[in-house]
């Protein structure tokens, strides 16, 4: 299974909002070629680390690709700088943000790509939204659940809202 986090909080001039920014991203993946086979909720969340910034839009996504990992990710970031995504500031406010969060259960580290990703297990907006579509996914380098890692993050400290379809 192939996963990958979708978040912005950030308006666009050319893409609107956040919640019409990761929309349009997804449907820029498909025209790609990727296929998207499962996208969990949208949820509001709450910058993390907290800073002063707006609140992020974050859903999870399951994909179908032919692409190898580094492909896909390549592919990721080119889709993010369309979006006007900087990188700049590490956690600064964007306009898109796409990561890798699994690839079919790889485990890799390279100065380009690291799988799983190195955060995962410790982001709620993460874990809420892949266990909606992933309810079994078990991280690939502890072996926990989704849930067993979502219990050790307190939700007081992040945040985050499902919001309306």
């Amino acid at each position: 299974m192939i996963l990958i986090g979708i978040g912005s909080n950030l308006e666009s001039a050319r893409f609107g909002p956040p919640r019409e920014i990761v929309a349009a991203a997804l449907a820029a993946l498909e025209g790609e070629g990727v296929r998207i086979c499962a996208r969990s909720h949208w949820y509001a969340s709450a910058p993390v680390p907290p800073a002063d910034q707006p609140w992020f839009v974050n859903a999870v996504a399951a994909l179908a690709t032919g692409l190898d990992a580094g492909a896909l990710l390549s592919l990721l970031q080119g889709i993010e700088a369309r979006f006007g995504r900087v990188r700049g500031a590490r956690n600064a406010a964007r306009t898109l943000d796409l990561d890798l969060l699994d690839y079919d259960g790889a485990v890799v580290e390279t100065p380009f790509l690291i799988l799983p990703h190195p955060r995962l297990h410790q982001r709620r907006f993460v874990l809420v939204p892949l266990l909606e579509i992933a309810p079994h996914w078990r991280h690939p380098r502890s072996g926990q659940s989704a849930s067993a890692l979502l219990l050790q993050i307190p939700a007081l400290e992040q945040p985050l809202y499902r919001l309306s379809e």
